[in-house]
């Protein structure tokens, strides 16, 4: 295609501006009607191999971009994903942006990250009133509304993580049973039997299924977990460090704590440098997610560990999958566990 020296790539309007090319400018050069250059630059099977070739040099020469909100209008879509976090202060939620962002990209669509300091019936209006898609629920508890509210309204969703007791949805979650299994045959050889556990606050999925795992994997080998070695809390360090300085007290405190999460990991390793007590020769720690920084070798942090990149691109895909295929049957990615045997899970000290 010869490139065309005409008033639209030399002509300036008033004030010094060059004209802002169009797709009906895009048509004339390429000989086609407007609504076939929408059509050929979404790629639709509507339009011959030939026309879009000759479309895409016209866009090329005069170098139009076809903007986001033509495309929302042609399509209904903005292909705009949003991502919403209520727990902002848990450094997990740091490593899964980045490879839910690439999935998306990767398929034509741009991740939204959206926050709200607590669940409430403004977050599904927020939501829907910015135009997203789709949206992956990363923070729920099991007795949000939010799904509610967004199931009411239309806009789809999926689970990440945690999953909600209200309005089921696909969703991409862990299997917390074989890590467990692999860490407390771990800790069982290494001698422990007096066992103590910081767990996450009880409203939320990955609480109870991981306590219902490390329960059942306890009992395989006659480790009782008893209530009363059992604090439960918010994801945080600092509710780490606060239930595993109430378990430390007393001749009697546990030889090993299994944590919630690493976060609280983070907050009993405190609790334990606080009371005295070094890790591991005075006290096993284990945490679950194995983040990072579980393994730099100032935390050493033993932990069950599992896909968490790979995870969030699961998300990212479902959201996907359920946007372009919106009567398809509810699917759950489930991602298999393993224990991570680091230097904080070690021989239980002699009685």
């Amino acid at each position: 295609m010869h490139r065309r020296s005409s008033a639209l790539e030399s002509e300036e309007l008033g004030g010094g501006q060059p004209m802002v090319v169009t797709s009906r400018d895009v048509a004339r050069l390429a000989g086609v009607s407007q609504p076939t250059v929408s059509r050929a630059l979404r790629d639709d099977p509507r339009v011959s191999a030939e026309t879009k070739v000759r479309v895409r040099e016209a866009a090329q020469v005069l170098g139009y971009v076809p903007s986001e909100a033509g495309r929302a209008l042609s399509s209904g879509r903005t292909r705009r994903i949003g991502l919403l976090l209520t727990d902002l202060d848990n450094q997990f939620y740091s490593h899964i942006i980045a490879p839910a962002h690439r999935e998306l990209e990767r398929l034509g669509y741009q991740l939204m990250l959206h926050t709200e300091s607590a669940d409430n019936d403004t977050i599904a209006e927020r939501l829907t009133a910015n135009g997203l898609d789709g949206v992956i629920l990363a923070t729920m508890t099991m007795d949000s509304v939010a799904p509610v509210r967004l199931k009411d309204r239309g806009l789809p969703f999926v689970y990440f993580n945690r999953t909600g007791s209200l309005v089921d949805a696909d969703a991409a979650v862990v299997d917390p049973a074989p890590g467990y299994r692999e860490a407390v045959a771990t800790a069982a050889e290494h001698g422990h039997r007096r066992v103590g556990a910081v767990l996450g606050p009880s409203n939320t999925s990955t609480a109870q299924v991981r306590e219902r795992a490390l329960t059942d994997a306890l009992r395989e080998h006659g480790i009782a977990l008893d209530e009363s070695a059992i604090r439960r809390g918010v994801y945080s360090a600092a509710a780490g460090e606060a239930g595993a300085s109430e378990l430390l007290q007393g001749p009697d405190r546990p030889t090993l704590l299994f944590c919630g999460n690493d976060v609280v990991a983070y907050g009993a390793l405190n609790a334990a440098h606080r009371a005295g007590l070094r890790v591991p020769e005075d006290l096993s720690i284990v945490g679950f997610d194995d983040l990072p920084e579980a393994s730099w070798p100032i935390i050493d942090l033993a932990t069950v560990g599992y896909d968490i990149g790979g995870m969030a691109a699961a998300a990212a895909d479902l959201m996907v999958r359920r946007i372009e295929a919106p009567d398809a049957p509810l699917e759950r990615t489930r991602f298999a566990s393993a224990f991570v045997a680091r230097r904080s899970l070690a021989e239980a000290p002699a009685s």
